[in-house]
């Protein structure tokens, strides 16, 4: 372990805000956690006995038929507003003097840097090109997180889970945010940050990095496997493997949530439920294409003169 190249890299002030992600993640994490399974066993007590929503701990019951409790937002929603607001200026006037600007000299075209890192929160969608193609991975991909995320209020018809946190309520929706966020983005973030060394190889945290490293890697395209090698053949290759991947995937996701989601499936319509297997499967299409191309050197899967997936 190079002890010291792993503190250099974690006490530059760009890495600062990666490395309190890291714990401020996993404590809000176990946070909600915690809260949802205690409401849970209060939505357990309260089937069991109704009455006591009409007497023990009213107020944490809102998901009760008919619950009504005024409480002010002042003093106590403003109170805790205030005290954030003034902790966190606290924080970022600390932040501020002790940590300089990651300013650096003007841009020199004779010497670039090695490796070359967007910010932090670019580098997850800059480890996406490795694996994609440029306008895919920084035009594409970015555009459908969009859309899915606007598109999130008219696809979750779930009622429940609306001011209070909850595991058996929400389960489809926190196991789809925890994936899309810790397991995609997260991580992908992580990786650029301390994985990704000089000329964005490989290294793993506390390798040193050797600007002079050299990977021979043989990159191949999953037509190649099968020998073909002209265009057409190794487009219509590709567009069956795509498909391939969306019906399989599709009638296995579809299996999964139908099992054990049927509350949700049956309230959804046509639409929303297409809508959401279609990003269901993109956001699985993802981890899968990275690890086809660390574990076996596969490129593309589809490969057109005009794109390549």
């Amino acid at each position: 372990m190079d002890w010291r190249q792993l503190w250099e890299i974690s006490s530059t002030p760009d890495n600062v805000p990666i490395v309190a992600l890291l714990p401020l993640v996993v404590f809000y994490c176990w946070l909600a956690w915690k809260q949802a399974r205690a409401n849970d066993a209060l939505i357990a007590q309260l089937e069991a006995d109704p009455a006591l929503a009409k007497t023990h701990h009213r107020k944490t019951y809102p998901w009760q038929p008919g619950w009504q409790k005024e409480i002010h937002v002042w003093p106590f929603l403003l109170r805790v507003e205030f005290l954030a607001a003034i902790i966190v200026t606290i924080i970022l006037m600390v932040w501020s003097i002790t940590l300089n600007a990651p300013m650096e000299e003007p841009a020199n075209p004779n010497l670039t840097m090695n490796p070359a890192k967007a910010p932090w929160y670019f580098l997850g969608l800059q480890e996406m090109l490795v694996y994609f193609d440029p306008w895919i991975a920084g035009v594409v991909m970015p555009t459908l997180i969009i859309i899915g995320l606007m598109a999130i209020p008219y696809i979750d018809t779930n009622p429940l889970g609306s001011g209070y946190y909850t595991w058996k309520q929400r389960k489809f929706s926190i196991s789809t945010f925890f994936f899309g966020f810790i397991v995609l983005w997260v991580s992908m973030i992580i990786i650029g940050t301390f994985i990704r060394g000089p000329g964005w190889l490989w290294f793993w945290p506390g390798q040193t990095w050797d600007h002079n490293k050299i990977v021979y890697e043989v990159n191949r395209d999953l037509p190649d496997l099968f020998g073909l090698t002209t265009q057409p053949l190794k487009g219509i290759f590709g567009l069956l493997a795509v498909g391939a991947y969306f019906v399989i995937g599709g009638l296995g996701l579809h299996t999964l949530f139908k099992r054990y989601n049927p509350k949700d499936y049956a309230r959804m319509s046509f639409l929303q439920y297409n809508t959401m297997m279609f990003l269901m499967l993109l956001m699985v299409s993802l981890p899968l294409k990275i690890a086809i191309r660390l574990l076996f050197h596969i490129k593309y899967v589809w490969v057109t003169p005009w794109f390549n997936v």
